[in-house]
C-alpha cells in the first residue's frame, strides 16, 4: 500500500489542470518561478530570484507539461530561447486577465537557505481580516516550519507585467498589475 509520502507530487497534476482551465476559458496562463541553477531562462529577465513565464500557445512551442519538467521553447527580445523549469520550482500559475489561480509553497530549499522561515519567505505576505484563500497541498515539504499545512492565496498588486514580446492584452486584474502570493495561516 502506497501512502503520503511515497506518492508522486501533485504539483504537475495541478499546474496541467489549471493550463487547461486557462486555455478553455480563454486566459492566459501564466507560472511563476522560484530561480536556481536547474531552472533554464533567460537570466536578464530574472527578478528578485522569480520569473514570471506566459506558458499559453500563442507564446510557446513546443510546449510539454511533464511531472518532472516544464519544456517549451520562446522568444524573449525577439531571440528564440529554449526553456525548462522543473516543476518543483513553480511557485504559481494563475490567469494573467483576473489572477485567479493557484500558488504553491515555496521549494524546500528557500525556507532551509538564508534562515528563512515560512514567515519571512519573499513574495509571501501574512493576510489580514477577511482575506480569502484556497488550501495548497503538495506531499512532502508541504507544510510549513511547525508542520501546518499552509493556504496560499494571488492577490493582484500594482506593477509590471513579466517579460514578452508585448504589453499584456485585455483586462488587468482588479487592482492594477501582476498579482502577487498572499499566505493565509
Amino acid at each position: 500500500m502506497m501512502n503520503a509520502q511515497d506518492s508522486t507530487s501533485t504539483r504537475p497534476y495541478l499546474v496541467r489542470a489549471l493550463y487547461e482551465w486557462c486555455t478553455d476559458n480563454g486566459f492566459t496562463p501564466y507560472i511563476a518561478v522560484r530561480v536556481d541553477d536547474s531552472v533554464q531562462v533567460p537570466r536578464e529577465y530574472v527578478k528578485d530570484g522569480e520569473i514570471v513565464l506566459n506558458i499559453s500557445y500563442d507564446a510557446t512551442s513546443a510546449l510539454q507539461l511533464g511531472n518532472d519538467f516544464i519544456e517549451f521553447k520562446a522568444r524573449f527580445g525577439g531571440k528564440p530561447r529554449d526553456i525548462m523549469v522543473p516543476v518543483g520550482r513553480v511557485i504559481a500559475i494563475y490567469a494573467r486577465e483576473n489572477g485567479q489561480g493557484m500558488a504553491f509553497p515555496p521549494p524546500v530549499d528557500v525556507l532551509a537557505a538564508g534562515g528563512l522561515s515560512a514567515g519571512t519567505v519573499p513574495g509571501l505576505l501574512d493576510a489580514g481580516a477577511g482575506a480569502s484563500a484556497t488550501p495548497v497541498a503538495d506531499g512532502p515539504g508541504a507544510s510549513g516550519d511547525d508542520g501546518q499545512d499552509r493556504v496560499v492565496q494571488l492577490v493582484p498588486t500594482e506593477g509590471a507585467h513579466g517579460p514578452s514580446d508585448e504589453p499584456p492584452r485585455g483586462p488587468a486584474p482588479a487592482g492594477g498589475g501582476r498579482p502577487s502570493l498572499k499566505r493565509v495561516k
